[in-house]
């Protein structure tokens, strides 16, 4: 029986060790672990398939943001969104299918990592050349007789853009003024007695600015983002001012030149041909403007470009095609 004891001792100890392992929380909490990345590396092996059908599509269609930037000439010039694929939410829409459908790509915008209010105080000239959208730039100090038809042909278009007004003209058209701002269209500021800016003090700077301002906002409700200088006209100055009160300096890259009275298809031709994308078209409420808006309006869109307010081009925000536009994520 004693020879026996070291066999039966050694039985036990064995046995005993076995169960201690088994029941010990550390090896639990490592069979389930190794449980869990058995199930997963599983299911990745499943879809993998369609994960790496998704990835590549998403290699070859998403699109880089764009900073804003200072131009050496353009000056300030807006940043643009980058566009992406949704890979997962991509994925949950085609698992149940289980194989690649284009049409349920799920896309994303991605803002850019500088955006116009990081740049300093600088004039905007036009907006992001990647950007396949233009905006007409109405100054109203005048040519109450040509607004009607210039609003009548952009409400049949269903265009909105961006009118910036006199401070003096308001205060003596404030009916007309509300209409233009009933009709969809942003409001600007265009000082209050159309003066050379660059030739005044600063006070008299600030002070035409704010007297327009304060007679929008009491006649509209509405307070103007945007600043632009009679006849183009200004100097450093002016820009400090316009941003000191919340305000970007607005000029343009197109002309039409109407005050010149020129031949309405003529002048629309000519404005077409310049346009480009980011494009920023100054016109006045004139007889060459209302007679050529609509050739102009029509000619512009289609070459592909969207026709949308100042706010609106400045926006990051991307164009994208009518097929992506429903299934962009937030």
């Amino acid at each position: 029986m004693r020879k026996n004891a070291p066999i039966v001792l050694g039985v036990l100890i064995i046995l005993l060790i076995s169960y201690t392992s088994v029941q010990n929380p550390l090896t639990d909490r490592y069979l389930t672990t190794l449980k869990e990345d058995t199930l997963t590396v599983t299911a990745n092996a499943v879809k993998e398939p369609l994960r790496k059908e998704i990835e590549s599509f998403a290699a070859e269609h998403n699109i880089q943001p764009v900073n804003a930037r200072i131009d050496p000439v353009w000056k300030a010039i807006p940043g643009y969104n980058g566009f992406s694929v949704d890979e997962d939410a991509s994925y949950k829409r085609m698992k149940k299918k289980g194989e690649f459908d284009e049409s349920l790509i799920v896309y994303k915008q991605t803002p850019p990592e500088v955006s116009l209010e990081d740049l300093p105080p600088s004039p905007i000239y036009k907006g992001n050349p990647n950007k396949p959208m233009v905006t007409f730039l109405v100054n109203v100090a005048w040519g109450n007789e040509y607004l009607p038809e210039i609003l009548e042909t952009m409400k049949k278009h269903k265009v909105h853009t961006t009118f910036f007004l006199d401070g003096s003209w308001v205060k003596k058209n404030q009916d007309l003024a509300k209409i233009i701002y009933e009709e969809g269209h942003e409001i600007g500021n265009h000082a209050y007695s159309h003066p050379d800016m660059s030739r005044l003090s600063n006070d008299r700077i600030t002070e035409e600015i704010r007297k327009t301002n304060e007679i929008i906002e009491s006649t509209l409700k509405e307070t103007p983002k945007w600043f632009a200088p009679p006849s183009g006209s200004f100097r450093e100055d002016v820009v400090q001012i316009a941003n000191q009160m919340d305000m970007y300096t607005i000029l343009w890259s197109v002309d039409t030149v109407d005050w010149r009275k020129p031949d309405p298809n003529e002048m629309a031709a000519r404005v077409v041909s310049k346009v480009h994308p980011g494009a920023m078209i100054l016109m006045h409420p004139t007889s060459s403007t209302a007679k050529g808006l609509e050739r102009m309006i029509v000619d512009i869109q289609s070459k592909g470009y969207t026709i949308g307010t100042v706010s609106q081009l400045m926006s990051e925000k991307r164009i994208v095609k009518p097929e992506q536009k429903s299934d962009v994520s937030k």
